[in-house]
């Protein structure tokens, strides 16, 4: 008889092996002991436990011959990704009081997966009571079906999927059996998981000949597995929860929603791209900056290379000349005036920043940047004003 678990989503189950004679509450202490600090803030055990995300540790361990050996449940109400590294923490710990000793978890069930299955036996008995002749139990049958779709949920080559992933010209692909089943409930039957961030084979063959919309979480696992995926199967839409939501805990409503605002795969990529770009623009620009505040007022100039790494220090006299001669110079930074020919001759060396105190060329220079220290300082300010 299993204890009560309350909001409980997910059970870790494990197996532990110690080299030694070990209680339960030597085990508690070292699950405790040696995950701290080792997950940051959000996902420590002891603060986890206080506030209910994490239910009481169960351990039923037994010694026979100066070993011990039992299992440990651990509940948690916390999302997939989450209730999985918590779980691979367990697997971390060496140690149980002076003993040594190995932690091996063996599954993760989804406790409300369980109750559906019960809500649907006893709702089948319930209505077998009322009797074939009753026009109730028809309609009774069609809401239970609809509530809890459950039955409906297939397999496809292994894979948990919606009885209309094969017949369908369209796919949904979401990440795990949890997210098949709340689409289930939501009507939706092209469904398939991938079930990690290791494409299955069976997917990207099923990608080829049908319209695919990619719906996954909105975090880092939900970003690993849609890069992936677009790395090895033809995706045509992608569709996102809101932020910081799986996809197994939205509403009917939600999934609609979201998988109506769904964008074109080209978009996505196309946006990725341009935050891409952003971020390292926003990074170079903060790097040149640093290295003209240590040459202002020097008379110096330094060349950097493609890693935005110092090749060679020079007085701004020798600029010209010591350009002619280096390779592989992607920007050039110096106390003084970017002129005309300066910027012509960065432009035939293949160099693509020049940035100096300030700047006698005109707008429209082919192929180079030019920027001033004012430029730098007024990027700085705009970013920090604006961090979006």
């Amino acid at each position: 008889m299993r204890e009560d678990i309350g909001t409980t989503k997910y059970l870790i189950h494990a197996k532990i092996e110690a080299n030694g004679v070990v209680e339960r509450p030597d085990v508690v202490g070292a699950i405790f002991g040696q995950t701290e600090g080792l997950l940051g803030e959000d996902l420590d055990l002891r603060e986890l436990l206080k506030t209910g995300r994490i239910g009481r540790i169960n351990v039923n361990i037994n010694s026979n011959q100066g070993k011990s050996s039992g299992t440990i449940t651990m509940p948690s109400s916390l999302d997939r990704i989450e209730t999985s590294i918590i779980g691979a923490a367990l697997e971390t710990i060496d140690r149980v009081g002076p003993c040594e000793a190995r932690i091996k978890v063996e599954r993760i069930e989804d406790v409300r997966d369980e109750k559906r299955k019960f809500v649907i036996e006893r709702a089948k008995a319930l209505l077998d009571k009322f009797g074939e002749t009753a026009l109730e139990t028809q309609e009774i049958t069609e809401r239970v079906k609809k509530s809890v779709r459950l039955e409906e949920i297939d397999e496809y080559k292994g894979l948990p999927a919606g009885p209309g992933v094969q017949e369908s010209d369209a796919i949904v692909v979401v990440e795990g059996r949890a997210d098949v089943l709340n689409l289930l409930r939501a009507g939706i039957r092209n469904v398939v998981a991938v079930e990690g961030t290791n494409m299955p084979t069976a997917v990207v063959e099923l990608c080829k000949n049908k319209t695919v919309t990619a719906f996954l979480d909105s975090d880092r696992g939900g970003d690993l597995i849609l890069k992936e995926l677009l790395q090895v199967a033809d995706v045509d839409f992608v569709a996102r929860p809101p932020a910081g939501r799986s996809v197994e805990d939205l509403t009917r409503k939600e999934i609609i929603k979201a998988l109506r605002d769904k964008l074109p795969v080209e978009q996505v990529i196309a946006e990725s791209k341009q935050k891409h770009a952003q971020i390292n623009d926003g990074t170079q620009l903060e790097q040149l900056e640093k290295y003209m505040s240590k040459l202002r007022g020097t008379l110096k100039a330094q060349l950097l290379d493609k890693q935005f790494e110092p090749i060679k220090e020079t007085q701004v006299r020798d600029l010209r000349n010591i350009l002619q001669k280096t390779d592989g110079v992607e920007a050039v930074i110096f106390d003084g005036v970017v002129t005309q020919e300066l910027a012509d001759l960065a432009a035939e060396r293949g160099i693509n920043f020049v940035v100096g105190m300030r700047s006698r060329v005109g707008s429209g220079q082919k192929n180079v940047r030019i920027l001033t220290f004012d430029d730098l300082r007024r990027a700085r300010y705009q970013k920090q004003t604006n961090p979006q």
